[in-house]
């Protein structure tokens, strides 16, 4: 037996509750792990909350990350004992996650844990980390580099921010933050942010173009914070954009494509290939200075994930929250 979230749907609307369950219960895979420990994501938070219609089949285990042990494997890839990561890949959506004490997966969507960290290490970047370090890939590979100026990150108190932040100042480029939460500044300037911006600035539409500003951007928001960004950005410039906190609109136009060269760069963390998670990760080994996680997450036991999750609808969250499923 174990424990574990379950999200299901009756005629009168959908549950959530921590039930136990049999390994029989299990969904189909060739790689059998004994969770150590998973997160809250913001999508975890509309799925536990059916604040968006995240889940495709019930009943479901929620959580899109996890780190564990493999306990069983049928997979070529994998051994027992191998300690696994798991960012994405739907799970959570339509395959059980990480808010549970067991899990069978794929083997093709699991990567090895990077020794530079331990597995709560792991779960504190999780898939927030994990989709920052696209980002600053994305950015670096556009030919962003320091010396063009300043780098915009959106939605800064939160996990994708956070680390965004402390993976940007230690490749020697200066961050302003974008925050509705103007006194989490020492938070941010902690992580590294050199400067903290008020997003009330950024909310309502702006201009097509803009006094240029930003050599780079990573963005969480969408809507109108993503539209007055790339309106600020330099010529020849890149924007990250992998949220939607704001809204999933974008009211801009094409004149900062054309006129400024600027390049949006869209940043899919579920379904990116291995290759590129690889890469992420190696970033993070790199890039990331683990004492910064310290700062950047807190731990809570499996009992308490839903109660968390209808934090993270309320806004009343900032960094990340690792999940220990056997506490």
């Amino acid at each position: 037996m174990f424990s574990a979230i379950v999200i299901d749907k009756t005629e009168e609307g959908q549950t959530v509750t921590l039930q136990q369950l049999d390994d029989s219960a299990l969904p189909e895979g060739d790689v059998t792990v004994d969770v150590a420990y998973s997160t809250l994501n913001f999508k975890d938070g509309l799925a536990i909350t059916n604040s968006s219609p995240v889940v495709r089949k019930f009943p479901m285990v929620p959580g899109i990350d996890l780190v564990g042990t493999v306990s069983e494997s049928s997979s070529s890839e994998w051994k027992v004992g191998d300690t696994v990561v798991l960012n994405g890949w739907g799970v959570g959506e339509t395959h059980w996650g990480g808010l549970s004490q067991k899990a069978r997966l794929k083997g093709e969507w699991l990567v090895p844990l990077p020794n530079a960290f331990t597995p709560a290490q792991a779960m504190a970047i999780g898939t927030a980390g994990y989709t920052a370090a696209l980002c600053v890939d994305a950015l670096i590979d556009a030919g962003v580099t320091p010396e063009q100026g300043e780098i915009l990150v959106t939605g800064a108190t939160g996990g994708v921010g956070s680390v965004a932040i402390a993976i940007l100042k230690k490749l020697g480029f200066t961050v302003a933050a974008l925050t509705g939460k103007m006194s989490e500044e020492a938070y941010l300037k902690g992580l590294g942010a050199d400067s903290v911006i008020d997003r009330a600035e950024f909310a309502e539409k702006g201009k097509p173009l803009q006094k240029e500003r930003w050599a780079g951007v990573v963005d969480t928001a969408g809507s109108h914070t993503l539209a007055n960004a790339i309106a600020q950005t330099k010529y020849g410039g890149a924007v990250a954009a992998c949220g939607l906190a704001q809204g999933f609109d974008l009211p801009s136009t094409v004149m900062p494509f054309i006129l400024r060269g600027v390049s949006l760069l869209g940043i899919d963390s579920v379904m990116a290939p291995r290759s590129k998670r690889l890469k992420a990760w190696d970033r993070l080994a790199k890039d990331l200075d683990p004492a910064a996680l310290d700062t950047i997450a807190q731990t809570i036991g499996l009992g308490a994930a839903i109660d968390t999750a209808k934090k993270f609808m309320s806004g009343e969250v900032k960094g990340r929250y690792i999940v220990d499923v056997n506490a």
